[in-house]
């Protein structure tokens, strides 16, 4: 009897776990594969290949890193041209690129961890937890010659939800459009990329705070330095600087090596070149700064941790993070969210709220194709997808269960249909 109950523990335990296996609750690190593993043709996949070919050649882009994962496998995964057209030096697989935006999805997902937590809800008030923000107000008229302007109090306060949405009113800085460039601009409001030495999340965002919003929050989309807002109140939650938090809770845990604010020493030689187009659409090299800031800025010792625009990755960890939201919130045993906050995040939060030409939607920091968006490219209704200023972008389809991206680190790209190629040679090679 002692035997086969015995048995009986012993086969129950092998069930378990080989049901564990089946739904998900570990799952495997990214590794390459032959794309016929993943139901789709190396041959058809190949064609990609000539695609970065044709744009290095005509020197329409500079250089190019792109992955295609499917099924939790890495099916191509491939550079073309050089880092540094001026001295033709090499491109690598593992080379660091600057995401920007890219930042916004990570911060959301952060976000989403303290609120799964308890900590807050998401329609919660900002001004909650960052008292700074009571009573917005709404900006009424400008002079932009001088910079001076006149508010009137908005109707309602700021939540957590309008600012992982951008509809919260707040606008860009540096970047943005001409009156609130002007405003932020007088009281020094960073963009979030290259932020000067000495600057801290704490200060500027209580800054922000005090400054007139573009119009009623929930009334509209304006992207905007909501998501560094959303970065400064996970420091007020957590009790930890935004950098200690993402790396205890997202990066480390996922297995994200080479994910940053600021690059240690030892990586300061992987950093990708930024380049631009001239007058003559020539490519240029930018080798410092630009738009008045440092472009090298991942290589230095920086202290402002910006949730929208700071972080540089490799197309490989960044894949690591999609991935674990293409699983439902768990990667490699780590379940970083539930399935229901991976659902809330990718679907659309606007409600009535019009965004674009109605190919895409907006939910919880991410942009989402809809049904009428489906119809342009082959990617599927509910495929979830953003990029960053340099020039990487990227796409998660759940339908078709694959993660794309590309990487290159070029401004004004007149020749801006790669992207959408790129995505229409990844859907003719599935073969399944």
């Amino acid at each position: 009897m002692r035997k086969f109950h015995l048995l009986l523990a012993v086969t129950l335990a092998f069930i378990t776990h080989a049901t564990a296996q089946t739904n998900g609750i570990t799952t495997p690190v990214l590794k390459e594969a032959a794309p016929e593993a993943a139901g789709m043709s190396a041959d058809r996949l190949a064609r990609i290949d000539q695609l970065f070919k044709e744009y290095v050649d005509k020197k329409w882009v500079p250089s190019v890193t792109a992955m295609v994962v499917r099924d939790g496998k890495i099916v191509y995964y491939k550079t073309a041209g050089y880092d540094n057209p001026d001295k033709k030096s090499g491109l690598h697989r593992d080379d660091i690129y600057r995401i920007a935006s890219q930042s916004k999805a990570i911060t959301s997902v952060a976000v989403m961890i303290l609120y799964e937590e308890g900590k807050f809800l998401l329609d919660d008030p900002i001004s909650k937890y960052i008292p700074e923000f009571s009573k917005p107000t709404v900006l009424d008229s400008l002079n932009l010659k001088d910079s001076t302007y006149s508010t009137k109090l908005a109707k309602r306060e700021i939540t957590i939800r309008d600012l992982l949405t951008h509809t919260s009113g707040i606008g860009y800085a540096q970047i943005g459009d001409d009156k609130m460039n002007a405003i932020y601009g007088k009281s020094g409001i960073p963009s979030g990329i290259g932020v000067e030495p000495g600057k801290i999340l704490a200060t500027e965002i209580k800054k922000l705070a005090k400054l007139p919003l573009m119009h009623e929050p929930g009334a509209k989309f304006t992207y905007g330095l909501n998501t560094d807002v959303l970065g400064y109140l996970v420091e007020v939650v957590s009790g930890k600087s935004f950098n200690d938090f993402l790396r205890e809770r997202i990066l480390e845990p996922l297995g994200m090596q080479d994910t940053y604010f600021y690059l240690p020493k030892k990586k300061y030689d992987r950093l990708t070149t930024v380049t631009l187009e001239d007058s003559m659409k020539r490519i240029v090299v930018v080798k410092s700064t630009y738009h008045g800031f440092n472009v090298n800025y991942p290589n230095t010792q920086g202290t402002y941790f910006s949730g929208g625009a700071g972080l540089s990755s490799t197309a490989y960890d960044y894949a690591i993070f999609l991935q674990m939201m293409l699983n439902g919130g768990i990667y490699n045993g780590h379940r970083i969210l539930s399935r229901n906050a991976v659902r809330m995040m990718t679907m659309s939060q606007l409600r009535d709220i019009p965004y674009g030409d109605g190919n895409s939607t907006f939910g919880l920091g991410f942009g989402i194709i809809t049904e009428k968006g489906s119809a342009i490219l082959p990617v599927r209704e509910g495929t979830y997808q953003w990029g960053g200023y340099w020039g990487t972008t990227y796409w998660v389809d759940p339908k078709e269960r694959i993660v794309g991206q590309i990487m290159t680190q070029h401004e004004d790209d007149t020749h801006g249909d790669l992207f959408d190629k790129f995505k229409v040679l990844v859907y003719q090679a599935i073969n399944d």
